[in-house]
């Protein structure tokens, strides 16, 4: 539902001037899809939406011309992937060892990546722990991870 809702923010406010976050609710609303002003605030910053001025003098949202804003969430899977030097799984808790000084980068890009079943991070200096919902969900995140290193 997420992305659905998020891929219609992005098609509104290509076609449409949308000064606030009611004016989106409204529009997302009659484009059959209801939500919260707070879910509206988050996927705002999630899409790296930015207010441009119109020019009739106005205010609306727009994707932010800078790449760096857009690209947020790959900046720090770039900051995750450079980082960790090892994991493994403890049941439903995966173990990340990084470069001394970095495992709050790490659990950072993790934090960011809205992984399904993750249910908290915690970082110390090298090495970051993450609560999985079940031994499962926790075997998965380990191999893609090691796919992705």
């Amino acid at each position: 539902m997420k992305s659905i809702r998020q891929n219609a923010i992005l098609e509104i406010i290509m076609s449409q001037d949308i000064e606030t976050q009611n004016g989106l609710l409204d529009a997302l609303l009659k484009a059959g899809i209801s939500s919260t002003q707070a879910t509206i605030s988050r996927d705002i910053k999630e899409l790296g939406l930015v207010k441009e001025l119109t020019p009739a003098g106005g205010y609306r949202y727009a994707p932010a011309k800078r790449k760096e804003a857009l690209n947020h969430s790959l900046r720090l899977k770039a900051i995750f992937k450079e980082s960790v030097t090892s994991l493994a799984c403890a049941q439903n808790i995966v173990v990340i060892k990084t470069l001394p000084g970095l495992a709050p980068a790490a659990c950072s890009a993790i934090d960011a990546m809205n992984i399904r079943g993750l249910v908290g991070t915690l970082a110390g200096d090298d090495t970051a722990f993450l609560a999985m919902c079940d031994n499962d969900t926790a075997n998965a995140f380990c191999s893609d991870i090691e796919a992705m290193l």
